[in-house]
């Protein structure tokens, strides 16, 4: 079984990990389509084709199923793609629906990037599971930067974090939802910076599930036996470079 990830540039490899962590048997192949990062920042138009140059990448490597590690990219593209293509596609979203089943009393943040709160997929789904209001958002375009400059614990990302997070009054939150796969490498910086009592979600645990289940229906895999992984940036095979933004991951 081949598995292709893709994300707009490192933020996937958050997801990627979890995949190998739970599904270790599966080959995958990543692609970070680091010429074009960030998708967050662009055009609606732009970012459905370098999806669509991505998936045909990715079909030419004989994946079986492919994953959209990037909720910017499943909000714009993942409708078409499973029109398009006869393969399974999962894609992602922020884990609101966790958060606000999870929490029952308290206000609930949701960071991501500023494209994926306005597409109306974001808004449909806040519609469906936030019937009392309780769902504020945020958009946190920096962190992706961040992440991709692979500055990840520096004092500047710290700075960032405590001043876009002042303006709340965090007694009346209970949970943030980190609605971005370049975010999921700051948990423990958000963890540290809130109160103990704000629970943080992030969507890659339910991906992944979503993955195991669509696998089991295809193929049993032994996972006793390792799989490859191999990665690219922007279509060349690049295993230094990203193999190493796995080690970031706590």
């Amino acid at each position: 079984m081949k598995v292709g990830i893709f994300d707009s540039g490192v933020g996937g490899i958050t997801v990627l990990k979890k995949a190998v962590e739970k599904l270790p048997g599966v080959d995958y192949i990543y692609y970070s389509d680091n010429l074009h990062v960030p998708y967050g920042t662009k055009l609606k138009e732009e970012v459905a084709g370098y999806v669509n140059e991505v998936m045909e990448f990715l079909l030419s490597k004989g994946v079986e199923v492919v994953v959209i590690a990037c909720n910017t990219a499943t909000s714009i593209a993942a409708h078409n793609l499973r029109e398009k293509y006869n393969i399974p596609i999962i894609g992602m979203e922020p884990a609101v629906k966790l958060a606000v089943d999870s929490l029952n009393k308290g206000k609930i943040l949701v960071t991501a990037t500023s494209l994926t709160l306005k597409e109306e997929k974001y808004k449909q789904l806040i519609s469906r599971v936030d019937q009392e209001g309780r769902v504020e958002s945020l958009p946190l375009a920096h962190l992706v930067t961040y992440a991709e400059q692979g500055i990840f614990e520096d004092q500047i990302v710290v700075d960032y974090l405590k001043e876009m997070l002042a303006p709340y009054d965090w007694i009346q939150f209970s949970g943030i939802v980190l609605g971005c796969t370049h975010f999921v490498y700051y948990k423990d910086i958000f963890k540290k910076i809130l109160p103990s009592y704000v629970k943080v979600f992030d969507g890659n645990e339910g991906t992944i599930q979503h993955l195991k289940e669509v696998i089991s229906e295809k193929e049993i895999i032994d996972h006793s036996k390792k799989g490859q992984v191999t990665f690219y940036y922007s279509g060349k095979e690049a295993p230094n470079i990203l193999e190493s933004y796995m080690k970031k991951i706590k």
